[in-house]
């Protein structure tokens, strides 16, 4: 089975901050049952560096602290994330909570206060109008559900 997962959760260097943030146990656990990790990081198949100036969602648009409006990367990066499911098959995809990207269900509000709100991030929202089931990275009850089916 493969199973789309965002490259900061590996450790790969994509992080805003440029931190390197490793979920070892997670990338344990998915690669003891056979399944096949297909990693992204839509904000750089978007266009955008690493590090980056942090962004939030607001008002349906992606914006840094500084104000500047970073939409149209988001949207790129998303669509990228969706080519890239569709050609491994992913039918499943554990992403990065609570970022403008990746985050599922909650997402922070824009004020850059560490607030957050009900929402999906935007690559989220693609993904899931694709029909692929996106996961957060804590709910663990979840991704052992799934590498039960695999």
């Amino acid at each position: 089975m493969n199973v789309l997962i965002s490259s900061c959760l590996l450790g790969q260097y994509c992080r805003y901050d440029g931190n390197i943030k490793e979920y070892a146990a997670m990338q344990t656990l998915l690669q003891a049952r056979q399944i096949h990790l297909i990693p992204i990081c839509p904000e750089q198949s978007g266009g955008l560096a690493t590090p980056r100036e942090p962004a939030e969602c607001k008002n349906g648009r992606v914006i840094t602290q500084s104000g500047i409006d970073v939409t149209a990367a988001y949207h790129r990066g998303a669509v990228e994330a969706v080519k890239l499911a569709r050609l491994f098959h992913c039918s499943y995809a554990i992403l990065k909570e609570k970022s403008p990207t990746c985050g599922s269900g909650n997402i922070y509000d824009g004020s850059f206060r560490h607030i957050t709100v009900e929402g999906d991030g935007i690559a989220v929202q693609y993904l899931k109008k694709a029909g692929i089931a996106v996961i957060g990275e804590s709910e663990m009850i979840r991704i052992e559900q799934l590498i039960a089916m695999s």
